[in-house]
C-alpha cells in the first residue's frame, strides 16, 4: 500500500476574538443605542446610508459592551 503525504497535514488557526453574549452589559448597550438612536435617525437620506450606520452602531456596541474571549493558535504536527 502506499500513501502520498501532504507537507502541511495539520491546519494552523491564528487568535481570534470569540464574542461571550451572555455576558453583554445589557444597561450600557440600551443606553447606548438610545443616545445613537436620535442621530442616527437624523442623519441618513437613503438606505444604503442607513445601512452602513446601523451595521456601525451594532460593531460599535459589540466592541463596547460584549465581553470576549481569546482562542489561542492550536499548534499541529511537526
Amino acid at each position: 500500500m502506499e500513501v502520498e503525504w501532504e507537507e502541511n497535514c495539520g491546519e494552523y488557526q491564528v487568535e481570534r476574538f470569540v464574542p461571550l453574549y451572555i455576558k453583554t452589559h445589557v444597561l450600557g448597550l440600551q443606553n447606548f443605542f438610545q443616545c445613537k438612536l436620535a442621530t442616527w435617525i437624523s442623519n441618513c437620506s437613503c438606505v444604503e446610508e442607513i445601512w452602513n450606520n446601523f451595521k456601525e452602531i451594532v460593531f460599535e456596541s459589540i466592541e463596547r459592551f460584549v465581553t470576549q474571549k481569546i482562542l489561542n493558535k492550536i499548534s499541529g504536527p511537526e
